[in-house]
């Protein structure tokens, strides 16, 4: 029996002392953590541990329009550690003079993020990428637009200039950035696309001898059939036409980054369309729309057809179609032989039908009627008669229609109560509604790409920079260069037309220019359903 008691007391004993290192261990792995936060608090209340990233950005912060009432804006709104990323610091107010527009000076307090970063460099990196474009824009516009573009990949820029964009003072900045070519919109110039090939073809000939948007149609076309031989001539693999209210969003790329997203398409794909998406202002007093609108409409081939459709009366507030203007996006063609423009929005091939895809995500954002003085420049640009009838000679889409009726025959308290009504979105429950429904959508990095930029004085070092070697050596391109220029794409011009002459032989028909379109609406669906 004392054996059978010592054995048991001796259980007895091991068992307790499991029990006591277990109790110790669990309040341990108790204590621990706690004592662990409560350092960590310690020293983030003394000062003792900051964000590196919150310390690089102004104490002064402001936050990007629609963040009022987002978490991002809400933490914003603290100058403390730990602010949003999409906060910057507050710019003054606008003014007119060009270094106020462009950017505030290099002792700015802004974001410095590009400051130093060399733009001119001649990077091995493919594929090179070139943009071409009409414009008439000053340089408020076309810098930001410009280097936005250099900052996402694009390495050079065909650009024909005309009106405001053809001044002294703005070509002599633009022919100062490396990678940017000016075509002047001179007499020889027009003489030589009176002699195109495009005149005496088919698929353009619908938009022939017609004023206004329609003239400007077959004006960018003759500039794109130039913009091809020059971007062939200088080595590039892809070309974009874009205007200077549009920005290139490459959204679903690894990075954002242009030369990315055409890096990924495979090597079969001859052309990709980027769906547009529309802006939709919440003031209207917008001055600066690439650094004061983020909220944009999306585009139909970007949204399941049943909330298109669902929603389609309320994300259309009474106007003719979905989106104030066009619907139907913009492309990028890779440069090879035998391309050719097929309208504004699409490139083509003489020889072949291109094999095109569609981007899922990324966007073209068209900043349209942004601004209340756009239906009056609109309207100043074009001499129809402001009646139902004659609009329809001079305007491709309906609400263009309206709004040149409008700006020609109304009061301006007329117009801003129009303009009010059918182009700012001011109801607050209705944005919300969409935006939650995936109608609406904020966009934020083109906005902190471009403000980035000017704080850090990149567009009021490119004026400067202009000057002083405005100063120190003759004007880049005389007359006679332009007519140098102008000459040179000729030649490529007219090696082209013997080839192309053969084709059309061989040719029946040729497929109509893509005009800009508005997107479906229930008509079209109805008749799709019964076809």
């Amino acid at each position: 029996m004392a054996g059978y008691r010592g054995a048991s007391s001796s259980a007895s004993s091991a068992a307790g002392g499991a029990a006591a290192f277990a109790t110790r261990m669990l309040l341990l792995l108790t204590l621990l953590p706690l004592a662990l936060a409560a350092f960590a608090f310690a020293l983030q209340w003394r000062g003792g541990m900051r964000d590196p990233a919150g310390a690089a950005w102004p104490a002064n912060k402001q936050s990007f329009p629609g963040m009022e009432n987002s978490p991002l804006g809400s933490s914003s709104s603290s100058p403390g550690v730990g602010a949003s990323f999409f906060a910057v610091s507050s710019s003054s107010s606008a003014a007119a003079d060009c270094a106020e527009i462009l950017g505030r000076s290099a002792s700015s307090h802004g974001i410095s993020l590009y400051r130093g970063w060399n733009f001119d460099s001649e990077s091995s990196i493919t594929p090179k990428i070139c943009i071409t474009g009409s414009t008439s824009a000053g340089l408020h516009q076309i810098l930001p637009w410009l280097y936005y573009h250099k900052v996402i990949g694009v390495s050079h820029f065909i650009l024909f200039v005309e009106g405001e964009a053809a001044k002294p003072a703005v070509t002599s900045v633009l022919e100062s950035i490396r990678g940017v070519k000016i075509v002047y919109r001179t007499k020889e110039l027009k003489e030589k696309q009176d002699q195109s090939r495009i005149w005496n073809e088919t698929w353009l000939a619908g938009f022939f001898y017609k004023p206004c948007n329609y003239e400007l149609f077959v004006k960018q076309s003759l500039n794109m059939e130039m913009a091809i031989i020059m971007a062939r001539d200088s080595g590039m693999d892809w070309i974009i036409h874009l205007d200077t209210d549009e920005l290139i969003h490459p959204a679903g790329a690894r990075e954002y980054s242009l030369r990315r997203l055409l890096l990924d398409v495979p090597d079969n794909v001859d052309m990709v369309i980027f769906p547009n998406y529309e802006s939709s202002i919440e003031r209207d007093d917008i001055k600066d729309p690439f650094t004061e609108v983020s909220m944009f409409k999306k585009n139909y081939d970007h949204l399941p057809k049943d909330t298109y459709f669902g929603l389609y009366k309320e994300a259309t507030r009474g106007n003719p179609n979905y989106f104030l203007t066009y619907g139907n996006g913009k492309s990028a063609a890779r440069v090879q032989e035998h391309l050719r423009p097929n309208g504004a929005h699409r490139w083509h091939n003489y020889m072949k039908t291109p094999n095109e895809i569609k981007l899922e995500e990324a966007a073209i954002l068209h900043y349209t009627y942004t601004k209340f003085s756009d239906l009056t420049s609109r309207r100043d640009r074009c001499g129809c008669k402001p009646t139902k009838e004659d609009v329809k000679r001079c305007f491709i889409l309906e609400f263009d229609r309206l709004a040149f009726i409008i700006a020609s025959t109304a009061t301006e308290e007329e117009m801003r109560n129009w303009y009010k009504e059918h182009v700012v979105w001011t109801d607050k429950d209705t944005n919300l509604k969409l935006l939650r429904k995936g109608v609406l959508t904020r966009i934020y990095a083109p906005m902190a790409i471009i403000r980035g930029l000017k704080e850090s004085g990149v567009f009021t070092s490119a004026v400067t920079s202009a000057k002083a070697q405005s100063k120190t050596k003759p004007s880049n391109m005389g007359l006679g260069d332009k007519e140098s220029m102008v000459a040179n794409i000729t030649v490529g011009h007219e090696k082209l037309q013997a080839t192309v002459r053969k084709i059309l032989e061989m040719v029946d028909a040729q497929e109509e220019a893509m005009p800009p379109m508005s997107p479906p609406g229930f008509v079209e669906l109805t008749e799709s359903a019964l076809s």
